[in-house]
């Protein structure tokens, strides 16, 4: 379907949304999606996807409906309002939902977002099995399972009862592979990924050495023994970590009552060499958008600064709700209710060089397992499974398996020794972080 095709068909659900005296706003997507899959030397998958669908929030007598279709032929998008409204009926009223952005025409214009693709298919299928086969070609490698190119086109739509129009598109691509690796009866097992927006972007054989780089160098890791250890994240797992209780920033779970820090706004609640932003783009970054999730402009936020909250992530329902303006951070997808997210989220440079980061010894830990099932965001209590490496001024000295590390995450963020003056970023591109050195985590070993 054509950008004008699925403009007439939205400004069509909107007019009979008026119809019946409500008001709503409708995301449609059209997304394309191609994957390889490597398998003992032949390719075991060569997939071509495409699908479409339009989500509706419809708002009528202060009650809200969600409703989508994945069909766009006239009867299907009937019955969608028809659901949209059944299920109206039956919620409670919410008088912080409303239709709120008004003729917003925002449009994401990045060209480093939407690249044309001009790559021959039979380049993506060699770096597919050049995957796998380089990697079996490495020592004590007895299997890499997971060997996988895959790239995506997606559009985006969003129109409101209120005249907005918004639309979005991206191009992305991206591998992944992993290895076990086994001597002396051992195994161990790794495996990580690259994205970017262009296929070129992509680089095999420096993913090839950082997985077999960890899945190697963890093989012959013991657990160290039992007691408080300072300790830093490799960018990836902090990433994973902060995952798991980034709803602290969320104003959504504040309107609810169980964030922690929903009384907090303008208090200290971490160590003063602590700044976390939200920004809109980041060179290279995955989640550049120029709207949120009800058309409103994207804004860069200061989150945290200097260890101060200055503020939570808010839709036009929070913030209403709080009596304060939205920061343009509402998130919806097609199928979801109305919620909050970041862009890309970015924690400021600090004071110290790398070198005084990794002064001394510490563990570095660059596996984290189990984390979600471990960790309760409401109290910031964690209990996971972690692997790394002791280290001393920089310097691996014994790789370290089998540990549970333990901890409070609120408590955490108070306790840096150190944070380093160069940002790095996660495999996805959307979490940056300078090292950061946190003190006196809790380490069950032996």
């Amino acid at each position: 379907m054509s950008a004008l095709d699925m403009n007439t068909l939205l400004t069509r659900l909107l007019e009979k949304v008026a119809d019946i005296n409500a008001e709503a706003d409708l995301i449609a997507n059209q997304d394309k999606a191609f994957s390889l899959k490597a398998d003992k030397g032949e390719l075991g998958e060569y997939k071509v996807t495409s699908s479409q669908q339009v989500g509706l929030r419809l708002i009528k007598d202060g009650r809200v409906g969600i409703a989508y279709s994945e069909s766009l032929d006239e009867a299907a998008l009937d019955a969608m309002l028809q659901d949209a409204l059944d299920a109206s009926r039956f919620a409670k009223v919410d008088a912080d939902q409303a239709i709120r952005v008004a003729n917003s025409q925002l449009n994401t214009d990045c060209a480093e977002i939407h690249q044309p693709d001009l790559t021959p298919v039979e380049e993506k299928i060699a770096l597919a099995l050049r995957l796998e086969a380089d990697m079996l070609a490495l020592p004590d490698v007895t299997g890499a399972p997971y060997n996988s190119l895959f790239e995506g086109e997606s559009r985006l739509w969003l129109a409101n009862s209120l005249g907005t129009l918004c639309r979005h598109s991206e191009f992305s691509v991206g591998c992944y592979t992993s290895a076990l690796v086994e001597r002396e009866g051992r195994q161990s097992m790794h495996y990580q990924g690259q994205y970017g927006r262009r296929f070129d972007e992509l680089d095999s054989r420096t993913l090839i050495e950082q997985v077999y780089g960890v899945a190697e160098g963890l093989l012959m890791g013991e657990a160290v023994p039992s007691g408080r250890y300072s300790a830093l994240f490799s960018t990836n797992c902090l990433a994973s970590l902060f995952g798991c209780f980034q709803s602290a920033l969320s104003g959504k779970w504040a309107q609810q009552g169980i964030n922690p820090w929903r009384g907090k706004l303008g208090q200290s609640v971490a160590s003063r060499w602590l700044t976390l932003e939200s920004r809109v783009h980041m060179p290279g970054g995955m989640n550049i958008k120029a709207f949120d999730g009800e058309g409103a402009p994207s804004t860069d936020l200061l989150l945290i600064g200097e260890g101060e909250l200055k503020t939570l992530l808010h839709n036009s329902a929070t913030a209403h709700h709080f009596g304060i303006q939205s920061n343009g951070a509402a998130s919806r997808s097609a199928r979801g209710a109305l919620d909050v997210s970041p862009r890309h989220l970015v924690f400021g440079t600090g004071p110290h060089s790398e070198a005084e980061v990794k002064a001394g010894e510490y563990l570095e830990l660059v596996k984290l397992d189990g984390l979600h099932s471990g960790a309760d965001a409401v109290s910031g209590d964690f209990s996971f499974g972690a692997s790394g490496f002791l280290c001393r001024d920089g310097v691996p000295v014994a790789p370290v398996r089998g540990i549970t590390v333990a901890g409070n995450f609120y408590r955490l963020q108070g306790e840096l020794e150190a944070v380093g003056d160069r940002l790095h970023h996660d495999d996805g591109k959307g979490f940056y972080a300078p090292l950061i050195r946190f003190g006196g985590l809790n380490i069950a070993g032996k």
